[in-house]
C-alpha cells in the first residue's frame, strides 16, 4: 500500500460541452502572416486548477471543446473529416507535429462548429488531410490526401516512421504520438498513396510553450481528434481502457498522483456521466492503494481473514497468538489460496470491536467497547504487513452507526473496512443468547451513508461494508439495501457453522433473490464445521468462489 498527499484538487467542476462561441477573427490584411510565409506561434492554454470535463457525445463538437479547453489561439489548423479514419490518424500525427489543434468536420463537410473555432483560434490556413474539404469562409485551405509524403511535405515533418494501427487501436496510438518526433499514423489495411504530390508548405511559426501539470483522461469514446489536440498542447494523455471510474486504472492513479500534475481535463461523454466524477479523481490523485494493489475491492483480489478479538482465543483464531505472530498465522492462512484462483490474495483481520455481553454495563447496551487505541497497534500494525483489516461491530442494544463512529480514527485509515454483526443487535428488551437479533435495513442503510460519506470526505479507496448473515430474518428488508455508494463495497457474509450439506444450503439460501451488485463471503469454523473445507474444497464447492474467507 503506498499513499502521497494529493497532487490535483478536484474542487471545481468545469463542464466544457459543445462550446460554439466565435472568437476572434484571423489576422487584417494589413499583417498578413501567410504573406511573409511566417506566421505567430499557437498559444496553449492551462485550464487552471481542478477538473474539465468535456462531455460531448460528438466527435465535432468534442474536438472544439478540447481546443477550446487547450488552446487560446492558433495560426494554423488541421482538419479532418468524421468518417474518414486515415484522414483523422495521419492528421493526429500532423497536427501533434505542429502541435496545433486537429479539429473535425461533419461526414459529408461543412459544418458551423470547426469554423467557428477556427475564428475563435485566429486561425489564418488550416490544413485539409484526407477528404476533409474545409470552410468555405475564413482561413486559406491548404489540402493534402492521407499520404505520408503528401503530409510531410506539406508540414515540414520528419515522418520517415510509419506505425499502422489495428481497428481498436486508435486512441491509444495517438496517445502515444511524440510532439518532438511524431509517427506516420496509418489504418493497418490502408493503401492510400499520391503521386506526384504538389503541396505548398504552412507558414513557419514556433511551438506553443506546452501546457505543465495537465493531464488528459481519455474515456473510451474520446475522439482521436481530441487526444491529439491535448498531445499538440504537451498534455500527458491516459487513456482510460474500460472504465469511466479513475480509480479503476493503476495508470491513471500513476499520472493523477505524479507531483507535476495539477489540473484533469476528462474527455468523453461516458466520462461526463460518471457519478461522482470529481472525488473519484480527487482520490485517485492521492495514490493512495489498497494492500494488493489498486484503489478498488473486487475484482482485483481475494481476502483471507483471521477473525476474533486481540488477546483472547476465546472469540476467535486471531487472539491465540501475539500481534506478530497472528500476522504471520494470517499470511500463512492465505497461501494455499495463491495458486488456487487468479487474483492477488491478501491475508486481513477482522477484529471484534465491541463484543457481545451478557452484561447491560454502565451504558446499559450489552456490548464492551474496546478502546481505540487498545486496537490501533494491531490495525498499524497489519496495514505495515500489507493486511486488510475489517472492524466487527456487536452492538447489543445500541445502533451500529453510533458504535462506528466510536473507530472513526481507525476507520480513516485507507485499509481499514467495517462489518455488521446483526446476530448481536438486540431490541430494548432483549438480551443476548436467548434469540437471534436482527437490524431493519433502514439502519444499514444509515451506516452504508454513514461511511461512504467518510470514505469520500478523506479522498479513501473504496471500503469493505461486511454484513454478517447466517438466516433471511437476520436481515428484513435487504431488497433495499442502499448499494449505489461508489465508495463502498457492501458483501453479504454467510457465517453459518455445521455440516457442509447445511452449510451449502445456507449459501444457496441468502443468495437467492440477493439485490445485484453484492460482494460474498464464507466463514470456515475449525472446531463447529463437519469437516471443515480445505482450501482447495473451498475454491471448489463454494461457488461462485467468495471474495472474503473469513476463519474461526
Amino acid at each position: 500500500m503506498r499513499s502521497r498527499a494529493a497532487a490535483v484538487p478536484a474542487a471545481l467542476l468545469l463542464l466544457v460541452a459543445g462550446c460554439t462561441d466565435s472568437g476572434s477573427g484571423s489576422s487584417s490584411s494589413d499583417d498578413d502572416p501567410t504573406s511573409s510565409g511566417s506566421a505567430s506561434s499557437p498559444v496553449a492554454a492551462e485550464p487552471g486548477t481542478g477538473l474539465t470535463v468535456v462531455a460531448d457525445e460528438d466527435p465535432v463538437a468534442q474536438a472544439v471543446s478540447t481546443s477550446r479547453a487547450l488552446f487560446e489561439s492558433s495560426p494554423v489548423a488541421v482538419l479532418v473529416r468524421a468518417d474518414d479514419r486515415a484522414g483523422q490518424l495521419l492528421g493526429a500525427s500532423a497536427a501533434v507535429g505542429l502541435g496545433v489543434p486537429l479539429l473535425v468536420e461533419p461526414d459529408g463537410g461543412g459544418g458551423d462548429q470547426p469554423a467557428e473555432e477556427l475564428g475563435r483560434l485566429g486561425a489564418d490556413v488550416v490544413l485539409t488531410v484526407g477528404e476533409a474539404e474545409g470552410p468555405e469562409d475564413g482561413p486559406e485551405v491548404r489540402s493534402v490526401p492521407a499520404d505520408v509524403e503528401a503530409v510531410a511535405a506539406a508540414t515540414g515533418l520528419s515522418l520517415d516512421e510509419e506505425q499502422t494501427v489495428p481497428s481498436d487501436g486508435d486512441l491509444a496510438a495517438v496517445a502515444d504520438l511524440d510532439p518532438d518526433g511524431p509517427v506516420a499514423l496509418r489504418p493497418e489495411d490502408d493503401e492510400t498513396a499520391a503521386d506526384d504530390v504538389d503541396a505548398d508548405e504552412l507558414p513557419e511559426f514556433d511551438r506553443a510553450d506546452p501546457v505543465e501539470g495537465v493531464v488528459v483522461l481519455a474515456g473510451d469514446d474520446a475522439s482521436p481528434a481530441a487526444v491529439a489536440t491535448a498531445r499538440a498542447a504537451g498534455a500527458r494523455v491516459v487513456p482510460m481502457a474500460g472504465s469511466t471510474d479513475p480509480r479503476a486504472s493503476a495508470d491513471v492513479v500513476e499520472a493523477l498522483s505524479d507531483e507535476g500534475a495539477e489540473t484533469v481535463v476528462a474527455v468523453g461523454a461516458g466520462l461526463g456521466a460518471e457519478p461522482g466524477l470529481d472525488w473519484k479523481v480527487a482520490t485517485a490523485a492521492t495514490g493512495t492503494e489498497l494492500p494488493g494493489g489498486g484503489q478498488l475491492l473486487f475484482p482485483g483480489r481475494m481476502m483471507v481473514a483471521l477473525y476474533g478479538f486481540p488477546g483472547s482465543g476465546a472469540l476467535g483464531v486471531l487472539g491465540e497468538q501475539p500481534l506478530d505472530a497472528a500476522i504471520q498465522r494470517a499470511r500463512d492462512t492465505a497461501a494455499p489460496y495463491d495458486p488456487l484462483v487468479e487474483t492477488p490474495v491478501v491475508p486481513a483481520f477482522e477484529v471484534i470491536v465491541t463484543v457481545a455481553s451478557e452484561f447491560a454495563g454502565p451504558d446499559g447496551n450489552y456490548s464492551t467497547e474496546s478502546a481505540v487505541e487498545t486496537v490501533r497497534p494491531w490495525v498499524e500494525a497489519a496495514g505495515a504487513a500489507g493486511l486488510y483489516v475489517i472492524l466487527d461491530l456487536q452492538p447489543g442494544r445500541t445502533d451500529f452507526v453510533a458504535q462506528a463512529e466510536l473507530y472513526r480514527p481507525l476507520l480513516e485509515l485507507p485499509h481499514v473496512g467495517l462489518a455488521l454483526d446483526p446476530e448481536w443487535r438486540l431490541a430494548p428488551d432483549e438480551v443476548h443468547l436467548t434469540q437471534i437479533g436482527s437490524v431493519g435495513i433502514e439502519e444499514v442503510n444509515r451506516v452504508v451513508t454513514w461511511l461512504a460519506d467518510l470514505t469520500q470526505a478523506k479522498a479513501l479507496p473504496q471500503k469493505l461494508l461486511v454484513l454478517h448473515q447466517f438466516r433471511l430474518d437476520m436481515l428484513p428488508g435487504r431488497e433495499f439495501l442502499d448499494l449505489s455508494r461508489d465508495e463502498l463495497t457492501i458483501m453479504i457474509h454467510a457465517d453459518g457453522q455445521g455440516p457442509q450439506g447445511s452449510k451449502q444450503a445456507t449459501w444457496s439460501a441468502l443468495r437467492q433473490g440477493a439485490p445485484e451488485g453484492l460482494a460474498w463471503g464464507w466463514k470456515n469454523f475449525y472446531d463447529e464445521d463437519a469437516p471443515m473445507l480445505t482450501p482447495e474444497q473451498t475454491i471448489q464447492q463454494v461457488l461462485p468462489t467468495p471474495e472474503l474467507v473469513t476463519y474461526q
